[in-house]
């Protein structure tokens, strides 16, 4: 009651005040004890100790006491107020239990505009067919020019040819047979008009240019005139000596096509209706040079029983004489391509067939043998003319260039050996740490190459006793090697299973020119005789032969049906047919290359007395 009574008088009190003047609101806040202990002190001075008025209070005005509270009541809001006003909150939906969609402000048009598959070939509405092996990839777009697209791709290639294409094309869009400058051509058909540094635009008469450049109506012309949009009629004629009286005129009526006339040219671009140039439609429309086309199965399987699966042997070569000869165990075995007859060339008894290899002219064969020692036979007579030794250890490689025969062994040693003289051999070299099982000679650069199974590629200049070049960039044993017919000191060289790259050399500077990276080990290496094509043998783990096109290296064709490592390779003479043998004791028959326009009988022009084709039939 106490408490009533002192607000009461703590009313009357304000009220008094603002009648006397202008009513002053104390609005202030307490901050601590001490304004807390001073406004009671204040209400002790309002209000006796009894609880009743002082006296000499005044009548309370009911209108001045709701002026005086309203006044408290905006005091008290204007000091609670914060700097930032608070967001307005929309009233929250509440959904039943089923789920409703809210889509207010939402533009379903925009949000969920369907285009037709015809018009947006970036948003396909069926799956994509799966595009076959060995074809382009093409995105088929039918809105810009769907008959120019359509005949380019009648004949898919590769996707080399496919950049090839799209490279010219975008040049010849872009620079339009003209190369470059740092101050291009001027646009102008006036030769009076000077090049613009910042133009970047080249010359082309067939090109329409709106509105037409005027040097003198653009250097006289005030600054108050506004162009009007120039009418372009391509059937008005415009005389020479119009168009050079036009210049001034501040504002072309119609748009000049050329300084004598009208463009008759049909092919220009005024008239096409293609958004690229004529030049480009006729890159585009200009037949497509096919494909080579490589069948992917062998023409012809042979059995060959007691075939080794060794890699470091040679067992297969192809004659001049277009004779295949293979060794199997301790016998070599001649089959004759023409006739298709095999005969039997000799039975060493106690010892195994290593390697076989023909000279290049005539019908002499060497075979180097388990023991160490190289025979040469008359394969016409069948008879051994001789038996040289020197070796160890098993002879794996033989090289014929004329009448040197060189022999590589496993006893690390190389022999040059002269077939005409009665000595064993002529020179010896040593440079392998360990086995030699690859020789090939260049006999136009009198070359000698070796590949060793300590991963080391040499190359011997003629007979000298020292390497020229010793090449240690395969990580694995090199047998594969093979001279180019097409390009002088150009050697290819392939490594094993940890290597599995092709490697090519010029053997006249001593570096490494390319390289690739097979994916699997290289067994053999042979270049094409009638194309700049290369052809490799693999063995793990594909055992693929892949036919390359040089210098680009890419795949022309990969063929497959070998079970094992496809350790053997032999060309044809005439250089159309590779023949491959492998550890699953099959020999097989690829058609790889094209004949030459100006081939004869054989590969050489050459033959003798058993040559009767050179054609395997």
């Amino acid at each position: 009651m106490a408490e009533d009574q002192a607000e009461s008088h703590d009313t009357s009190s304000i009220v008094a005040r603002s009648m006397d003047g202008p009513a002053h609101v104390d609005v202030s806040t307490p901050q601590d004890d001490n304004s807390f202990s001073n406004s009671n002190r204040k209400r002790s001075h309002l209000v006796g100790a009894n609880g009743h008025n002082r006296e000499g209070s005044e009548p309370v005005d009911a209108g001045a006491l709701s002026r005086a509270l309203q006044g408290v009541e905006q005091a008290s809001r204007s000091r609670e107020r914060t700097p930032a006003g608070s967001p307005s909150r929309k009233r929250q939906r509440i959904y039943g239990d089923r789920f409703i969609p809210n889509r207010d402000g939402r533009d379903l048009q925009a949000s969920f505009s369907l285009i037709p598959d015809n018009i947006s070939p970036s948003t396909p509405s069926k799956a994509k067919k799966r595009t076959p092996h060995g074809e382009l990839h093409f995105q088929r777009s039918p809105s810009l020019f769907p008959n120019l697209l359509d005949r380019a791709v009648t004949n898919p290639g590769t996707d080399e040819e496919a950049n090839r294409t799209f490279s010219n094309l975008l040049q010849s869009e872009i620079f339009h047979h003209t190369v470059p400058q740092p101050t291009p051509p001027t646009l102008s058909p006036d030769p009076a008009f000077p090049s613009s540094s910042h133009s970047t635009t080249v010359n082309d008469p067939s090109r329409a240019r709106t509105p037409p450049s005027n040097l003198q109506s653009s250097a006289l012309a005030p600054a108050s005139l506004t162009p009007s949009t120039p009418h372009k009629n391509i059937f008005t004629y415009m005389s020479p000596q119009h168009h050079r009286n036009g210049s001034s005129h501040l504002t072309p009526s119609r748009t000049p096509q050329s300084r004598h006339g009208p463009n008759m040219n049909p092919h220009s671009d005024l008239y096409s209706v293609s958004p690229i140039n004529f030049d480009s439609q006729r890159l585009l429309l200009s037949p497509k040079k096919q494909p080579r086309a490589v069948s992917k199965v062998p023409f012809k399987v042979l059995d060959a029983p007691d075939l080794a699966d060794d890699f470091y042997l040679n067992l297969v070569d192809w004659g001049s004489s277009n004779i295949l000869g293979v060794g199997l165990g301790s016998c070599v075995f001649m089959w004759n391509s023409a006739t298709g007859k095999v005969t039997k060339l000799c039975d060493l008894q106690d010892d195994i067939v290593t390697s076989v290899s023909w000279i290049q002219r005539g019908s002499h064969v060497s075979i180097g043998t388990n023991k160490g020692l190289v025979q040469i036979w008359d394969a016409e007579r069948c008879r051994r003319l001789r038996t040289m030794t020197g070796h160890t250890a098993r002879v794996g490689a033989l090289a014929w260039n004329d009448h040197i025969l060189s022999s590589g062994s496993r006893d690390r040693l190389i022999y040059h050996r002269d077939v005409r003289q009665p000595e064993q051999w002529l020179r010896k070299l040593s440079g392998h740490k360990q086995e030699v099982c690859g020789l090939r000679w260049n006999g136009e650069d009198g070359q000698l190459a070796s590949g060793g199974n300590d991963n080391k590629l040499m190359v011997w200049d003629k007979l000298n006793g020292t390497p020229l070049y010793k090449f240690s960039d395969h990580t694995a044993a090199v047998k594969a090697i093979a001279w180019s017919p097409h390009q002088h000191h150009l050697l290819a060289s392939g490594g094993g299973t940890a290597d599995r790259r092709i490697k090519f050399w010029n053997t006249q500077t001593g570096t490494c020119i390319n390289e690739i990276d097979t994916g699997s080990q290289v067994c053999n290496l042979a270049w094409s005789k009638n194309s700049n094509e290369l052809v490799s043998t693999h063995g793990y783990s594909q055992n693929q032969i892949v036919l390359w096109k040089y210098p680009s290296m890419t795949q022309v064709a990969s063929l497959t049906g070998h079970t094992y490592r496809v350790l053997y390779l032999a060309m044809s003479p005439d250089g159309q047919t590779v023949v491959t043998g492998a550890g699953d004791e099959t020999l097989r028959f690829w058609k790889c290359f094209n004949p030459r326009q100006r081939d004869g009988v054989g590969g050489d022009g050459l033959g003798s007395r058993m040559e009767l084709s050179s054609v395997i039939r």
